[in-house]
Parts: structure tokens; C-alpha cells; sequence
């Protein structure tokens, strides 16, 4: 952590076996657990929380504050979890009072120039392609991936284990287990190759398309689909994570998808 030609604040907390490389400029006010690297060129602004064996790569700007009007310095933080990597010129705002924070779980990879507005809420193991954006007050949740260049609007949802195709331009609520894409934005299926990786048997991959055949596929109203799963379909964690994400949806879910031709 001797490192000359990084400006380190007296103020800051930070991990005896903690790498920081030259012109790196830390703040007052900032945490740093062990074993994360600080890379050349990063800055980590007050009220950063950052985990144990976090990477944060050239560039990076980590708990700047938010680009909110209505901000008057509230003492915000911004929290990393451990085990998280931020590459390349990525930029993390913290929270305001909506939140008080902006939060990035455990294990997530968030790759070069994507952006984190004030006041989000990002689950464990997300992954975050190149230049994909979230606005304010999002929430996402575990396993999510954005592919590049996907952009959020504040305020929505993404449910666990789901998956936005590149380019996307997301304006409702995606619930867990799909595959988005296309624009209008639309179901385009379930993510059975995410859910495969991460242990999904056969038989629970088949209930969940069970499942968004009648939310999607049916010409059902939502709230006709909805009934129906609860009086059809045998109780289980995924059906239930799925129905209370579509009862607590703030913005919609998004529609299912319907070709022209």
C-alpha cells in the first residue's frame, strides 16, 4: 500500500495488504477491505464501502456524488461487496435520500464505461457488459446480465437470473427467469442456458416455461394470468418469486413478443 504517488486521505480505512498503484486518489470517508487492488488513475470519493478482493481498474470514479438536482450532500454511501471487479472507466454514483445508498453485491463483474446512477440496488454474481447504463432508483436482482450497451430507465425492475440482450432499451419491469430483447422490449423466452449453469434441473426449467406460457402466450390479461398460475401451479420458491415480482411491479412488466409478419 506504499505507494508514493497516490494520494491517500488520513482520513481513509484501508486494508494493511491493500494494493493501490500509482495516481490513484482516495478520499476521506472511504473503506476498503482486504485484499482489493486500487488500480492507476482510479478515484474513490467519500463514503465508498468497498469489500475484500474487489478489483477497480484504470479510470474508474467509485461514489462520486449523485447527478441529482435535488442532492444537498447528504451523507450517502456507496457499498461494493466483495469478490466484485470493476474494470475500465466504470462510474458508481452514491445514493440520495430516496436510499441513502447505492449498493453492488458480491461476486458481480462490471465491465468498461458502464454506468451506476444514484440510489440502485444490484444483487450478487451480476454481470454487466461494456457501456450498459442504469439509471437512478433501479433494482436487479441476483444472476442478472446485461449484455452490451443495455440501458435501464429509472426506476425498474429486473428480476433474478434474467438476461437483456445488447442494445436494449429497458422501460418496464423484467421479471426473473427470462431472456429480453428486441424493441419494444418483449419476452423472447426463458434464460434456460443461464439457468443450466447455475444448477436448474430439467423438471424446474419446464415449470418455469410452464409458467410464462400463461403470463405470455395465452392472451391473457395479467391479472387473469396471474389467477390462473396461482390456482393451476404447484407452489414453489420460483413460482412465487415470479408472482410477487409481477404483483409488486411498479412500472409494468414488459410485453410478450409478437411478430408482424
Amino acid at each position: 500500500m506504499n505507494q508514493p504517488l497516490a494520494y491517500v486521505h488520513p482520513g481513509a480505512k484501508i486494508a494493511k495488504n491493500v494494493v493501490i498503484e500509482p495516481f490513484a486518489t482516495i478520499h476521506n470517508n472511504v473503506v476498503i477491505g482486504e485484499g482489493s487492488w486500487i488500480g492507476s488513475n482510479v478515484t474513490i470519493m467519500e463514503g465508498a464501502r468497498i469489500g475484500k478482493n474487489c478489483s477497480i481498474f484504470p479510470g474508474a470514479v467509485i461514489s462520486a456524488i449523485p447527478q441529482d438536482k435535488k442532492f444537498d450532500d447528504e451523507d450517502t454511501v456507496t457499498i461494493i461487496g466483495d469478490n466484485t471487479t470493476i474494470r475500465e472507466c466504470v462510474t458508481i454514483n452514491r445514493g440520495t435520500t430516496d436510499r441513502m445508498k447505492t449498493v453492488i453485491g458480491q461476486n458481480c463483474w462490471i465491465m468498461a464505461y458502464c454506468h451506476i446512477a444514484h440510489d440502485c440496488i444490484v444483487g450478487d454474481n451480476c454481470i454487466f457488459s461494456n457501456n450498459s447504463t442504469l439509471a437512478g432508483h433501479i433494482n436487479v436482482g441476483d444472476h442478472v446480465v446485461l449484455a452490451g450497451m443495455a440501458a435501464i430507465q429509472q426506476f425498474c425492475s429486473i428480476g433474478k437470473h434474467a438476461f437483456v440482450t445488447g442494445g436494449s432499451l429497458v422501460r418496464k419491469d423484467v421479471p426473473p427467469f427470462v431472456k429480453a430483447g428486441r424493441e419494444p422490449l418483449s419476452y423472447v423466452g426463458i434464460n434456460s442456458i443461464g439457468l443450466r449453469r447455475r444448477g436448474f434441473t430439467t423438471d424446474k426449467i419446464r415449470e418455469i416455461q410452464d409458467i410464462y406460457r400463461i403470463l405470455y402466450q395465452k392472451n391473457y390479461n395479467n391479472s387473469q394470468a396471474v389467477a390462473i398460475i396461482e390456482a393451476e401451479m404447484q407452489a414453489t420458491a420460483e413460482r412465487d418469486e415470479i408472482l410477487e415480482f409481477i404483483k409488486n411491479s411498479q412500472r409494468g412488466i414488459m410485453k410478450g413478443y409478437f411478430s408482424s409478419n
